[in-house]
């Protein structure tokens, strides 16, 4: 991805290609988690504006994006929470007015997967 003072720049959802042009996705939700093709672009911050549109267009102001602060989402909106590893949102309930919390987590370790799944399940001895 673009290099910032010397250390590269990862987006949500976008992908550097070995050929050097970087490719966007997004995952839907609404099916499953089935991926979405959003295209190859010629930078990683097109890319990422991709996802975002796309992101936002799927969960609104619930939208976890790459550039938050060109959408006009509440302060202390789910946005304000965005980083590069992991983090979480609120997701509006359909019609009834309630709200369902989603969280979501990207875990590089099988290991600490194994022991959380653990102790929930300890927990609820």
């Amino acid at each position: 991805m673009e290099k910032d003072g010397g250390r590269e720049v990862k987006y949500r959802g976008v992908r550097k290609r070995p050929w050097g042009k970087y490719a966007a996705e997004i995952r839907d939700s609404a099916r499953n988690g089935a991926r979405v093709w959003l295209g190859t672009f010629n930078t990683a911050e097109e890319a990422a504006r991709a996802y975002d549109r796309a992101a936002y267009a799927m969960r609104g102001q619930y939208a976890i994006l790459n550039f938050p602060h060109e959408y006009n989402l509440p302060v202390g909106g789910a946005s304000a929470y965005t980083s590069g590893a992991s983090s979480s949102s609120h997701e509006g309930g359909r019609g009834s007015g309630e709200r369902r919390h989603v969280l979501e987590l990207e875990c590089l370790d099988d290991k600490l997967l194994e022991d959380l799944l653990d102790f929930g399940e300890k927990n609820k001895k």
